[in-house]
C-alpha cells in the first residue's frame, strides 16, 4: 500500500537513488540532499514500506506564487497515478490554498502536466545558470 508524507526527516540516500533514475538529476549528492530538503518549504513523498518511490517539492511565499519542483516517480512504479497523486496534494494542500500561480520547471512530460491544468502558452521565464557564467569567466 502507498503511503504518503509531508515529513522532510528521511535519509536523502533514499531520493539520491530516486534521483539516479532522471537524466536531469545527475550529480546530485546525499550532502546537497540534505540541505536543499532542509530549505524546501513543502515535500511530498510516497512510500511502499521503507522504499521511497515518489517525491515532489515546493519553494513558496504562500501567498502569490509557488514552484514545483523535482517530481519523480520511480520507474517501477509509474503508471499508477503516484505523479499525479502527488501533484494533486501539492495543488490541494491547505497551506497553499491561498497562492495565486504555481509555477512548474520541467523538461519533459509536459503533456502530464497539461493533463492537471499546467499551460506552457501563459507564462514565460528566464534562467541564469552560474555554470554557464562560471566558463565565462
Amino acid at each position: 500500500m502507498i503511503m504518503f508524507s509531508e515529513r522532510k526527516d528521511f535519509d536523502p540516500a533514499q531520493l539520491v537513488r530516486l534521483y539516479a533514475h532522471a537524466p536531469w538529476a545527475s550529480g546530485r549528492t546525499v550532502q546537497d540532499a540534505r540541505e536543499m530538503l532542509a530549505n524546501t518549504d513543502l515535500v511530498l513523498t510516497a512510500w511502499d514500506g521503507k522504499r521511497l518511490m515518489g517525491f515532489g517539492r515546493v519553494l513558496t511565499d504562500y501567498v502569490y506564487r509557488a514552484s514545483i519542483w523535482d517530481v519523480i516517480v520511480d520507474p517501477d512504479y509509474q503508471g499508477q497515478d503516484i505523479g499525479t497523486q502527488i501533484m494533486q496534494r501539492i495543488l490541494d494542500h491547505p497551506d497553499l490554498k491561498q497562492v495565486e500561480l504555481f509555477w512548474l520547471c520541467t523538461r519533459d512530460k509536459q503533456a502530464f502536466y497539461e493533463k492537471l491544468g499546467f499551460s506552457a502558452n501563459e507564462q514565460t521565464g528566464m534562467v541564469w545558470a552560474r555554470a554557464k557564467h562560471a566558463k565565462l569567466k
